[in-house]
């Protein structure tokens, strides 16, 4: 169903009454999920109003596009233009108690003593989702970190595993396919060279030095040896998996809680989907980039998660050159408890970057 577009200028010319009516449907469904229609609308409302009076207001509101009726004769839920307008004009953020400020910089300390960074963004995906109540989601972008050692291993005639070590330990593994009649002993000496040159370097550092170094590398390998090299950089670099970051999510389960309706299903069928294939990764980065602190996606405004309607709560982490390198947050249904979520991300995200000073 196509729903209007509001007018901003009616929009903020709304009165008092108005106002507390659209407030009241929304908190209702953040705090329920449930329509509400004009009789408990009238109850809810701080000051008397009749039924009849809460209904012309509600056909205002609806006229407006920021509420829309799921069923004939049910009550009023928010469209995600209201929800947009609810979020941006009454939506007080609340603050974290003293007790949850200690619960997340203990459990981040806690995670980062002598761990990767990696186990530390998996632990805070997490705590997140655990006190969220949604899914727990951290981009961990690629950090330019010294390397220290690269591997192949065999493991058919065309395919070896690339074992990548950074200086931070740092573990991935990778699966290359080889050029056609690659033996192990070219195997090791492309290793023997990379880890000769590589060492200490950051990825941009070590392929600059083996450009510099290309008359050398044509004298001391071989053609294979030589084709293995490059793959060995652009195996490090993502390019043979496609993309520039790793996705952590936890607490998928909790977004099946209270769904029964197949539409919702299928939605969340939608996320999940997105979240596996894992397309347009970078574009989270963008979102948080963006934005100097905690930024909202309602619905189709999350462009990574617009099929499924989800809502984005996202924020982004830093270096200890103040670079964004990462972001983390919370995604679930537009019924997220955005007020206490917000500060909830915002400080799990400062005390990221603290610990990457």
């Amino acid at each position: 169903m196509t729903r209007p577009v509001p007018d901003q200028q009616h929009i903020q010319s709304l009165d008092a009454r108005t106002r507390d009516i659209f407030r009241a449907i929304v908190e209702t469904y953040l705090k329920e999920g449930e329509p509400v229609g004009s009789r408990n609308l009238s109850r809810l409302l701080p000051h008397s109003l009749s039924p009849a009076t809460v209904r012309n207001v509600m056909s205002d509101l609806e006229q407006l596009g920021l509420i829309y009726a799921p069923h004939i004769s049910a009550g009023r839920l928010p469209t995600q233009a209201g929800l947009r307008f609810f979020v941006d004009a009454f939506m007080e953020i609340g603050d974290l108690s003293d007790e949850e400020r200690r619960s997340i910089e203990t459990q981040v300390k806690a995670s980062g003593s002598g761990a990767t960074l990696e186990h530390v963004l998996t632990e805070a995906s997490q705590m997140l989702s655990g006190m969220s109540r949604g899914a727990g989601l951290v981009l961990a972008a690629k950090a330019e970190v010294p390397l220290k050692h690269i591997e192949f291993i065999q493991l058919e005639p065309t395919r070896a595993l690339t074992v990548l070590v950074s200086q931070n330990g740092d573990v991935e593994n990778r699966v290359v396919e080889l050029p056609a009649g690659t033996t192990a002993s070219q195997l090791h000496e492309a290793s023997n060279f990379l880890n000769a040159h590589i060492r200490g370097r950051t990825l941009a550092e070590a392929k600059a030095e083996i450009a510099r170094l290309r008359e050398e590398t044509r004298a001391a390998l071989d053609t294979l040896s030589q084709d293995l090299v490059e793959r060995g950089l652009a195996v490090w670099a993502g390019a043979e998996s496609g993309l520039p970051a790793r996705l952590i999510v936890r607490g998928r389960a909790n977004l099946l809680e209270n769904v029964t309706a197949q539409a919702d299903l299928d939605l969340l069928r939608h996320l999940f989907e997105d979240l596996e294939t894992k397309e347009g990764l970078v574009q989270l980065l963008d979102l948080a980039e963006e934005g100097s602190g905690v930024r909202i996606f309602i619905g189709s405004e999350n462009r990574l998660f617009s099929l499924s309607g989800s809502s984005l709560v996202v924020a982004p982490y830093r270096d200890k050159d103040a670079r964004v390198i990462g972001a983390l947050g919370v995604i679930g249904p537009t019924r997220l408890n955005y007020a206490r979520i917000v500060p909830m991300v915002d400080y799990t995200a400062q005390m990221i970057s603290r610990i990457l000073r």
